[in-house]
């Protein structure tokens, strides 16, 4: 069990500095809107992705957090990775198209053990046992 902590929290750990460094990436560097532009996308979404990837991450490493909304970041995620792989393979990006799936990979072992460390008692009621009254 403590192995498999070990990993949720090391992926984990990894998922959300990803997503942490390239929400604040989006929201203050302006070079951003060009590297949208470049993939056909506007600048909202550019901002958009920058609230929900902060608010994701605080999903997964916050304790208390329903396990309803812990998935729903985690498919977030998924989501996420999966839109940037077609969107630089589509932009003609080569292999920089590849980068999101390392990571796509990395947020799945994440998920595995999520679920394989959690208690029955929180996949019944979707919080931590400790949370509970």
């Amino acid at each position: 069990m403590k192995k498999d902590k070990v990993i949720y929290w090391i992926t984990t750990g990894i998922v959300s500095l990803v997503m942490l460094v390239s929400a604040i990436n989006f929201g203050l560097n302006p070079e951003m809107k060009g590297a949208f532009a470049h993939l056909g996308l506007p600048n909202w979404f550019r901002l958009e992705l920058t609230v929900a990837k902060i608010l994701g991450v605080l999903a997964l490493l916050l304790p208390g957090i329903p396990r309803g909304i812990k998935s729903f970041a985690y498919a977030g995620f998924a989501i996420t990775m999966g839109s940037a792989i077609i969107a630089h393979a589509a932009s003609g990006d080569g292999a920089r198209s590849l980068d999101p799936l390392v990571f796509l990979g990395i947020l799945a072992v994440s998920y595995f053990y999520y679920g394989k460390i959690a208690a029955p008692a929180t996949r019944k009621t979707g919080r931590y046992p400790a949370y509970q009254s």
